[in-house]
């Protein structure tokens, strides 16, 4: 019997396959030797990091930020690259929205544009060794485990950081994604922007499922990653009733161009089997 959804059957064949390649020995030793190089770098950019950030406020000295992204980025031998809409102003502030694939993602596109930008992560995660010490001597603004404290906090550790003309690297989809695909958006994020008056821009990175994915620690070297941030979405002057729409035009904006990455290349690894299958 055929199925009723042969697209979505393709894709799990596709997906499986891609699963069964993880076995192959050299695959787990090209990932090893990444991650070797790559943690030869993050550990001493980190703690350096969070030397200086306690001498120096990390926003005077963001250029350390930006060195440790563009090199951790290639020591995974991906290709990278931004594609920047023009409408976005180097001096204004923002809240950048980002779809969530792996612990790669605030690194890959902090180089896409010129901001500082402050990110978001559990107060928890601050004991984390290196990690955990670097995002707290940064500034990164904590989330309180009280929950009923949370978005009072968070909001008030945005405002500091608008107010002083930086802008803010939030993940509304509040965890990373199990099948590359965007979840739904929380709203937490949404509705500090719109108490705030702090436009919003709507960013797809895409590539970053192929390159590591949540469940698995194997990087897959030589992958595309595109980081797209859109055209800024104002959110002065919404009125509360209209947020559940503002929160369904980002995640559209994100998702289609995560959805569009699949389907390209979907449509290259079918016609690069016909091809296999004629000759």
């Amino acid at each position: 019997m055929k199925s009723a959804h042969p697209e979505s059957d393709r894709e799990a064949e596709l997906a499986e396959r891609e699963l069964s390649h993880e076995t192959r020995p050299l695959d787990h030793l090209v990932s090893a030797a990444l991650w070797a190089t790559g943690l030869s770098w993050l550990i001493p950019s980190l703690g350096l990091s969070t030397l200086l950030f306690r001498i120096v406020p990390s926003h005077r000295i963001d250029w350390v930020s930006k060195t440790y992204c563009r090199v951790q980025i290639a020591l995974t031998t991906a290709r990278w690259r931004a594609v920047v809409h023009p409408n976005i102003d180097p001096d204004k502030s923002y809240i950048f929205c980002q779809n969530h694939t792996n612990h790669f993602d605030h690194v890959v596109m902090y180089n896409a544009t010129s901001h500082f930008k402050q990110g978001i992560e559990l107060e928890s995660h601050f004991q984390y060794p290196f990690y955990g010490w670097f995002m707290k001597a940064r500034g990164t603004i904590p989330v309180p485990a009280n929950r009923s404290e949370r978005y009072a906090q968070v909001k008030k550790g945005i405002q500091s950081e608008i107010e002083q003309g930086r802008s803010v690297l939030a993940f509304p989809e509040g965890t990373r994604t199990r099948d590359g695909r965007v979840a739904p958006f929380r709203t937490g994020i949404f509705r500090a922007a719109r108490e705030l008056g702090v436009p919003i821009i709507p960013t797809a990175v895409t590539g970053m499922f192929d390159l590591m994915r949540k469940g698995s620690y194997r990087i897959r070297p030589l992958q595309e990653l595109v980081v797209y941030c859109e055209e800024p979405i104002e959110t002065k002057g919404i009125p509360e009733h209209s947020l559940p729409e503002l929160v369904s035009e980002v995640h559209r904006i994100v998702a289609d161009r995560v959805d569009a990455y699949f389907e390209s290349k979907r449509l290259r690894t079918t016609a690069s089997e016909a091809s296999l299958r004629k000759e």
